[in-house]
C-alpha cells in the first residue's frame, strides 16, 4: 500500500516531461525509499538467527540496496546542479538586459497554467488535475509601455508538501525565490481557498521566497460570481487582481499590473508620488483578509 508520499511522487513520475523534471522526480522517489529500505527488507531479518556473524540476506541487501540507491543519488545531484548552473546564467543575462522577471505560484489546480497561457499566448500543457505542470515554463510577456517581463510557471503546491519534492525541486523553485514578482494565484470558488493560500505561503517561507513582492490573482472569477476588479491598499499598492483566464475577463487589469510594477522597478515613476508595493508580509494579510470574502 502506498504511503502519502509514494503516492505524489507515483503522480509526479507521469506527469515529468522534461529531462529536469524527470531527474527531479527520481531523486525523490530514491530518497524516499532509502528511508524505507529497512521496514521493506524487515521480512527477511527473521531468517538471521542461524547464519552467524555474517548477518542475514535481509542485512546484506538492504546494503547493497543502499550503495545503489547512494551512487545513483550522487549522478543525479550532479546533473541537477549543472541545470542549476545553467539556469542562473540564464537569470544573470536577464538581469544585464533589465527584464522583469515573473513567477506564477500556487496550490495545485489553481488555473496557473491556463493564466499562463492566457497572458503569454504560450500552450504549455494544463489540464483540470492535480500536479498538471511540473516542469517550469518561461515566455516573454510584452508590456504595454513596450517593456518586457519573463513569466515562468511553476509545479502547484499542496498541503504538507513532502520536504523529498521540495529538496528535489529546489533548483527549479530557486526560478521563484529569485523573481521579482510572484503572481499568487488562489482558485476564488474553491470554498478551501483561505486554507491553500496558507500553505502556498508556507512553502514560499521554506523556500526563500517569503519577501518576494507579490500581487495575489484570484482566479476562475466565473466560478465564483466574481467581478473583474483590482484591490489597492491604503498607499496605493496593487494587492490583488480578480480574473478568469479561462474566458479572459480580467487579463488586462493584470497585465496593466504587471506593467505598473515593472514602472515601479525601473525607477520611472517618481518615488515620492509612487506607491511602495507591498511586502510579502502586507500581502500575506490581505490575502488571508480578502479570501474570506
Amino acid at each position: 500500500m502506498l504511503d502519502r508520499t509514494a503516492l505524489i511522487l507515483d503522480i509526479f513520475s507521469q506527469r515529468a516531461r522534461s529531462h529536469e523534471g524527470k531527474l527531479q522526480v527520481e531523486l525523490a522517489q530514491l530518497e524516499h525509499l532509502a528511508t524505507r529500505l529497512v521496514r521493506g527488507w524487515s521480512h527477511l531479518e527473521r531468517q538471521r538467527g542461524g547464519l552467524g556473524k555474517t548477518g542475514g540476506p535481509g542485512e546484506k541487501q538492504i546494503e547493497l540496496d543502499r550503495r545503489m540507491i547512494g551512487v545513483r543519488v550522487k549522478q543525479l545531484r550532479g546533473r541537477l546542479k549543472q541545470l542549476e548552473r545553467q539556469r542562473r546564467t540564464r537569470r544573470r543575462a536577464r538581469s544585464r538586459r533589465d527584464v522583469l522577471s515573473v513567477s506564477l505560484v500556487g496550490y495545485t489546480n489553481a488555473g496557473k497554467s491556463t493564466l499562463f497561457n492566457a497572458l503569454t499566448r504560450a500552450d504549455s500543457y494544463a489540464a483540470d488535475q492535480l500536479f498538471a505542470t511540473l516542469d517550469t515554463t518561461s515566455r516573454r510577456l510584452f508590456l504595454q509601455d513596450g517593456g518586457t517581463a519573463v513569466v515562468s510557471d511553476t509545479v502547484g503546491f499542496i498541503r504538507g508538501l513532502p520536504h523529498q519534492l521540495v529538496e528535489a525541486f529546489k533548483s527549479t523553485l530557486d526560478e521563484t525565490a529569485e523573481a521579482d514578482l510572484l503572481l499568487h494565484v488562489v482558485d476564488s470558488a474553491s470554498p478551501a481557498r483561505a486554507d491553500q493560500m496558507a500553505e502556498v505561503n508556507l512553502v514560499l517561507d521554506e523556500i526563500g521566497a517569503g519577501a518576494v513582492p507579490r500581487i495575489i490573482v484570484y482566479n476562475k472569477i466565473d466560478a465564483s460570481e466574481r467581478q473583474p476588479s483590482v484591490e489597492r491598499d491604503p498607499c496605493g499598492s496593487i494587492i490583488s487582481v480578480s480574473v478568469s483566464a479561462k474566458t479572459g475577463q480580467g487579463l488586462e487589469l493584470l497585465r496593466d499590473a504587471v506593467a505598473e510594477f515593472a514602472r515601479h522597478a525601473r525607477g520611472a515613476v517618481n518615488p515620492e508620488s509612487s506607491p511602495a508595493w507591498s511586502s510579502a508580509a502586507g500581502a500575506q494579510h490581505s490575502a488571508s483578509t480578502s479570501s474570506s470574502g
